[in-house]
């Protein structure tokens, strides 16, 4: 076998989404879903959801040969309870999808320190190194800060208006999960190994 063969042979199989192509096919069905629920309702809404979240699934697989865990876990979740809020006709199940999936961040990596393993660096998946420390205390943060969402989705969505809930969906966990993202950049930068970053 040539070598050009072989080299073709051992490629890699999965490639690396930009991470501004992969925030664009993350939060395009919340977009989505905002614009459906202004004009159709959220019965309208939930079904065109499922649709733009396995949409962007399906293209996440065609550029990058792989889904991560995270949109997977979200999409199943979207399914389960976008199916129940559509048979049922009950727009409570829907509104439980983020609770659970912020409920279940916050428990495994929360659980994941409980046996000495922080996971954060699976999320990362590679893009950056940090010291045991660094990885322990980021960590921890993320699932006290995932808890505290689950909380507050329970709060807002038994508080306020469906259409109320649905705005606050997607502008205000958004700018809530990128303003903490932000405030941990001290950290990881304090905790980075240098001249082992990821590419």
């Amino acid at each position: 076998m040539s070598d050009d063969r072989k080299a073709a042979t051992t490629a890699p199989a999965h490639r690396k989404l930009s991470p501004a192509l992969k925030l664009g096919l993350e939060l395009g069905p919340l977009v989505i879903f905002f614009l459906a629920n202004s004009y159709a309702g959220i019965y309208m809404a939930t079904g065109i959801f499922m649709v733009a979240t396995l949409v962007a699934l399906f293209i996440m697989w065609v550029l990058a040969r792989r889904v991560a865990i995270m949109p997977l876990v979200s999409a199943v979740l979207v399914f389960v309870f976008g199916g129940l809020t559509l048979w049922l006709q009950d727009d409570h199940f829907i509104k439980l999808k983020p609770t659970l999936i912020y409920l279940a961040l916050g428990v495994v990596l929360l659980g994941g320190l409980a046996f000495r393993k922080p996971l954060m660096p699976y999320v990362f998946d590679g893009m950056m190194k940090l010291t045991d420390e660094g990885w322990h205390k980021l960590t921890l943060r993320w699932g006290i800060f995932f808890l505290v969402m689950a909380v507050l989705n329970e709060v807002v969505a038994r508080s306020v208006s469906t259409d109320t809930w649905v705005a606050f969906k997607t502008f205000g966990f958004l700018p809530l999960t990128v303003i903490f993202a932000m405030l941990q950049a001290p950290l990881m930068a304090r905790s980075e190994l240098k001249g082992e970053a990821g590419e």
